[in-house]
């Protein structure tokens, strides 16, 4: 059996092609498919976790799972079920497990097998908030910090991925601190400041951050998660001729 960073291990398979039973120790046999269990799986995060660093952690996770082992339309699938079933919409995910063929020898996620026998492992964090989950600041308690002063230093393209699902090349100085980069993306792309955050390898970064301190590669792309959609200026209407 070979394990993978995607959580995707190798198959058991007999002479028959069919899942072995008991192949995992547990006494399950893994041929067997069960319904998926309502609960919710309770854990508690190695450090007191926010909403945005839990998006940050479980988007890596989806965006490295399939690149491994395992087929990409069963990965989709089974996020397409763990929102579904964090959402409490219990039917629609077992819809989708039962539409991709997707077996679960314990009726959870964090672990089942596709029609080839190719098993895959969901972390709990994809399933459900950890029981020491902290609340972000409102916007209303945000306290606007002052424009920071043009600083110099070599000009690089930081590679960003918005929670809105676009990603992009931002230009900025290797002495810029993480307030400067945030403004450098509100006069690029129109998202207030004050409405990003950033986080790299999973971590929250502060605003007095410099870059040249944060040691990031070029090919590492950086989570920005915005709390509200970027601001855009309305069209101009044209005025209504007025008949004489």
């Amino acid at each position: 059996m070979k394990t993978s960073m995607g959580g995707c291990v190798g198959s058991h398979h007999d002479s028959s092609g069919s899942l072995n039973e008991n192949s995992d120790g547990t006494g399950v046999a893994l041929g067997r498919n069960q319904p998926l269990k309502r609960e919710k799986p309770k854990w508690k995060s190695d450090y007191p976790m926010t909403d945005g660093q839990l998006r940050s952690k479980r988007d890596e996770f989806w965006d490295t799972a399939p690149a491994f082992e395992g087929r990409k339309e069963i990965w989709d699938a089974l996020k397409a079920a763990a929102q579904a079933f964090e959402s409490n919409d219990h039917e629609l995910a077992q819809a989708i497990i039962d539409g991709a063929s997707i077996t679960l020898p314990h009726g959870a996620l964090t672990e089942c097998y596709d029609e080839l026998g190719n098993r895959y492992q969901l972390h709990v964090y994809c399933l459900s908030p950890p029981v020491n989950m902290i609340e972000e600041k409102s916007e209303s308690e945000t306290i606007e910090i002052p424009e920071a002063p043009a600083s110099e230093g070599p000009e690089c393209q930081l590679r960003l991925r918005l929670s809105t699902g676009r990603d992009l090349r931002l230009a900025v100085r290797t002495s810029d601190n993480v307030q400067q980069m945030k403004r450098r993306l509100q006069t690029q792309e129109g998202v207030l400041a004050t409405s990003q955050r950033w986080f790299f390898s999973g971590q929250p970064l502060a605003d007095k951050m410099k870059l040249e301190e944060l040691k990031i590669s070029r090919d590492y792309v950086i989570q920005v998660i915005v709390s509200q959609p970027p601001t855009t200026p309305p069209l101009p209407q044209n005025p209504t001729p007025v008949e004489n």
